[in-house]
């Protein structure tokens, strides 16, 4: 059963009102609603066509709802692109860059994309670093870069574009323990920023240790919203494989 328990401080960075979509018979997402306000990490957990990365695009106006909206800082994404798309970083399973750019040319050219003008190689360095790069390795082509090093450069464009809400899907997929706790604390430094986070995932523990909700999808909808405050890991499995049951 769905959890709508009425959010009580800052107004929703990113908010879903209703939110559906079709394709053709197939019902990928089913009347969603979602509030994630600055400094919540929410993430969704489901298994394969649940409607996970169908909100993640909704958001990101890859695809148009059918039904509802997708709300970020209060503007409809469907109406307003642009201004929607500045206040957003995405980073996906595999973050694409330009392999034979460096991570310091690639944050450059992104950061740039942005709007945010040019910050100068000192400044992006920093940053880079600040997102968990080596410094030493900021000058070498992306197309030397393990995944993990490829997603702090993705954590680094959103710190560049000083973007309001990240949206990540399966960001930890592939990923070793060690990168995968690397890039939890990068996204628990943000969140502590101020910025709101919807992170798509399998993993119920990184859930568990890097959200501070989960919402459980199963054919399109939102069947459970729970804080991991209030949980134990082995309750959050527990929860989880109970609602996968037909």
């Amino acid at each position: 059963m769905q959890n709508n328990n009425a959010q009580t401080g800052p107004a929703p960075l990113l908010e879903a009102r209703g939110l559906s979509k079709r394709y053709g018979a197939t019902q990928a997402l089913d009347s969603l609603d979602l509030a994630i306000a600055p400094g919540e990490v929410y993430c969704l957990l489901g298994p394969n066509g649940a409607g996970k990365t169908t909100t993640i695009n909704l958001f990101l106006g890859f695809v148009a709802p059918s039904a509802g909206q997708a709300l970020i800082g209060g503007a409809d994404v469907s109406t307003n692109d642009r201004q929607t798309k500045q206040r957003i970083a995405y980073i996906p399973e595999q973050v694409m860059l330009y392999r034979n750019l460096s991570g310091l040319e690639n944050l450059e050219y992104f950061a740039a994309l942005g709007g945010r003008g040019s910050l100068g190689r000192e400044r992006l360095t920093d940053i880079l670093v600040e997102a968990g790069l080596e410094r030493d390795v900021v000058d070498r082509r992306v197309s030397e870069y393990s995944k993990g090093m490829r997603q702090k450069v993705g954590v680094a464009i959103a710190i560049a574009k000083k973007a309001d809400a990240l949206l990540l899907d399966e960001p930890t997929s592939g990923l070793d323990p060690k990168a995968s706790n690397e890039f939890s604390a990068l996204v628990e430094r943000l969140r502590n920023r101020g910025v709101a986070v919807l992170m798509a995932t399998h993993d119920l523990f990184r859930a568990k240790e890097t959200g501070t909700r989960v919402g459980i999808m199963r054919y399109g909808r939102l069947v459970t919203e729970l804080s991991t405050d209030e949980i134990g890991h082995a309750d959050l499995e527990r929860i989880y494989l109970e609602h996968m049951h037909d």
